[in-house]
């Protein structure tokens, strides 16, 4: 059994629910770390919950000597109040965390963006996602792995009336998105999740990117395979 550790942020989410029961079944990790702001239901002998305050994430610094680091951290401006608490969890937290990440050499800083993401977009949304991504490329961390999924397919815990009509229909839609528009494809949280977990068990260096369809191809296969 390998002896590897993980550090997740955004355990309560989407894809980070997803990806904690993931994470916790493989025989790869045998300590699993997620930060918390409040203490999830869940036990587990290899889990620990850290209840952290992101504003200081400098003060939880011992817990980033693991091997990855999973960055599930995302929320909407309408549930954050505004643009600034929103840039503080979707750009300033992560931002952070991957910077500790290279203090103690990570192998893998692996994060869920968004497709669409462009530091010169006019839709605040997707400039930010944009701009956090360009940031984590220029930190030059060993292996800085982007997951940009469209659309995402799952049962959130808050109601979202345009995800819920786009979701009704993509089962329509779907087929037709083809050739390059594969990447507009929705894919499911647990689809994202496997598809990071499999990422963190290779050891590319450099950054990599994975639009919906690779997202897709690689949750589909049994090892995971360097975007093309």
């Amino acid at each position: 059994m390998d002896s590897k550790t993980a550090l997740l942020a955004g355990a309560s989410g989407l894809v980070g629910t997803e990806l904690l029961h993931i994470l916790l079944e493989s025989p790869k990790y045998e300590e699993v770390k997620i930060f918390v702001r409040k203490r999830m239901e869940i036990k587990h002998p290899k889990l620990e919950q850290v209840l952290v305050d992101y504003n200081r994430l400098e003060n939880y610094e011992e817990y980033f000597n693991v091997n990855d680091i999973y960055c599930c951290l995302g929320t909407t401006i309408k549930k954050a109040g505004s643009q600034e608490a929103f840039r503080k969890v979707d750009y300033e937290y992560p931002l952070k965390m991957a910077e500790l990440a290279k203090k103690h050499n990570a192998e893998n800083f692996l994060i869920v963006s968004a497709l669409g993401a462009d530091p010169h977009s006019k839709v605040f949304y997707s400039r930010t996602k944009g701009e956090v991504e360009k940031q984590l490329k220029n930190l030059d961390l060993h292996a800085l792995h982007i997951f940009q999924p469209s659309l995402l397919l799952g049962d959130r815990q808050e109601f979202r009336l345009g995800e819920k009509i786009a979701s009704f229909l993509a089962p329509v839609f779907s087929p037709l998105l083809f050739g390059k528009l594969k990447k507009y494809k929705p894919v499911s949280a647990r689809r994202v999740a496997y598809a990071m977990y499999q990422v963190g068990q290779t050891d590319y260096s450099g950054h990599f990117t994975y639009p919906s369809n690779r997202i897709y191809e690689i949750s589909r296969s049994k090892t995971a395979q360097q975007k093309k």
